[in-house]
């Protein structure tokens, strides 16, 4: 036991990663589930006992092959990092669970044991992501977790070969973004020799106002933004949302664009932040300001005149990741807290959200959508409760976790600038409650053509989609485990702690 604590942080990546290689060679559909299952319950197994580990210790620093940093690759485990860990964690843990039935029914069956591979694959590179203290080592994880998620989003080209466009258009901007973010590591390494982020920001002062560092730091920025689909870099988003198949769009809707915000905040304040007080240019904070606000309105507004449901939620992912920008724009403890709740609470709702969407496509044998959402959710009253819920914590009902998000945002928000920011925030938050009502309505209350329907829902898929519900709720009545972890991580952040 004392061999598996002490290897807890390549543990959460290795095993995803060595099951990927089993997986992609088994010729039995099953079998490479049952697998997949099983990797994903190590994992969080793993990160629950290194979530463990982290409240006792505060930081947890292993060294890759026990070479020391700055020379060796460090992974670091903290109070910041442990948050996008359970979130990938629970997430796939409870996806790969949902995913049996739609990978048989949506990709082509001499594929469904490498899609599952690829699946690993991903959670593998987003955990390296996150636990990584090296900033290139950061972008070969950054290159695994994007490849093997084009590849997945193209797998959906048995149902639609838009899924092929939609794979080709996430690669070529990806590819983009990641090309940004090397150039930046490259002028960083040039001017300090060093990749270690902790070592980075101590020889980085040093510099003083290097023009190099300043041009680094730009490129970093703006090829971590491709990635977290900030507005307006998003438009790989809604397209790679929707053709890809369901248990992917469920993945990283909920995974992908948290890790990569995370990554924008970790390489923010813990390189640039303290140390080099990057932020100290209100240029840069007012810039990333604006931009969340315009994302937070133009994806409801993307979202409202969206007749597909899929493509609608991704839309509606636009917005919320405004929210997360938004606080962490704010550059203070309260509004970098907000940031992490509303990053944790919005993986939640929009696994929820996604989850019950494509349950009710995978019933029907066709696309959710204006047209053919009449009535489906009086033949479907399980995957529809949990529509309700998820879609109610979206707007912020209370009781749910979508409330205590805005709750904090907004609290941030004033004491940061005063009325005016939350003002905007709760007239989006209102405009949403549009294709929220929407979506209720075309399911209940439309002229229900979809009567004749008999829908036996299964426990296989409502199972985790009630679980995803329960957490929903549950957080959303007693939400002190996720508001002390956040404020714990914004100090971490602010305080630079590496």
């Amino acid at each position: 036991m004392d061999l598996i604590i002490k290897n807890l942080p390549i543990l959460i990546v290795i095993t995803p990663l060595m099951f990927s290689l089993i997986v992609a060679v088994l010729p039995n559909q099953r079998h490479s589930w049952f697998l997949t299952n099983l990797a994903s319950l190590l994992t969080l197994f793993f990160s629950i006992l290194l979530g463990i580990e982290v409240s006792e210790k505060n930081l947890i620093s292993y060294h890759l092959g026990n070479w020391p940093p700055p020379l060796g690759i460090e992974y670091i485990v903290d109070k910041v990092s442990i948050i996008p860990i359970f979130i990938i964690a629970v997430i796939s843990c409870l996806a790969s669970s949902f995913a049996h039935n739609f990978f048989t029914s949506e990709v082509y069956n001499n594929l469904i044991s490498k899609t599952y591979s690829l699946w690993l694959l991903t959670i593998a590179g987003l955990m390296g992501l996150v636990t990584t203290a090296d900033a290139f080592n950061l972008f070969v994880f950054l290159e695994i977790s994007s490849l093997s998620a084009v590849a997945l989003v193209a797998m959906g080209s048995k149902v639609d070969k838009k899924a092929l466009v939609a794979g080709y258009n996430y690669l070529i901007l990806g590819a983009i973004g990641a090309t940004f973010y090397v150039i930046g590591v490259g002028l960083l390494y040039g001017v300090s020799g060093t990749l270690n982020m902790s070592d980075l920001s101590q020889k980085i002062p040093e510099l003083g106002l290097n023009k190099s560092v300043i041009v680094a730091f730009t490129f970093m920025i703006l090829g971590i933004m491709v990635k977290a689909a900030i507005f307006p870099l998003h438009i790989w988003l809604p397209n790679a949302y929707a053709y890809a198949p369901s248990p992917v769009s469920i993945l990283l809707a909920a995974t992908a664009t948290k890790v990569a915000i995370y990554i924008l905040a970790r390489i923010s304040f813990t390189i640039f932040g303290t140390s080099y007080d990057i932020y100290s240019f209100e240029s840069l904070r007012y810039i990333l300001l604006f931009l969340s606000i315009c994302a937070m309105f133009a994806g409801t507004v993307m979202a409202i005149f969206e007749k597909d449901t899929k493509k609608l939620l991704a839309h509606s992912s636009v917005a919320q990741i405004g929210y997360i920008i938004l606080g962490i724009s704010l550059v203070t403890k309260a509004g970098i807290a907000s940031s992490f709740i509303h990053l944790i609470n919005h993986a939640l709702i929009k696994a929820g959200l996604f989850m019950s969407v494509v349950a009710m496509s995978f019933y029907t044998f066709k696309r959710i959508d204006a047209t053919s959402i009449s009535g489906i959710g009086r033949q479907m009253p399980i995957t529809f409760f949990a529509f309700i819920i998820c879609a109610l914590s979206l707007a912020g009902l209370p009781l749910t976790v979508g409330f205590i998000s805005k709750l904090y945002l907004i609290k941030a928000a004033y004491m940061s600038e005063g009325i005016w920011l939350p003002f905007l925030i709760l007239l989006s938050s209102a405009l949403s409650l549009v294709y929220i009502w929407k979506l209720i309505e075309g399911l209940w209350y439309d002229v229900d053509k979809n009567n004749k329907l008999k829908i036996k829902e299964l426990p296989e898929i409502y199972i985790p989609l009630l679980i995803i519900t329960f957490l929903n709720i549950y957080f959303g009545i007693d939400a002190g485990l996720i508001i002390n972890s956040s404020y714990n991580a914004a100090e971490a952040l602010l305080n630079g702690i590496k």
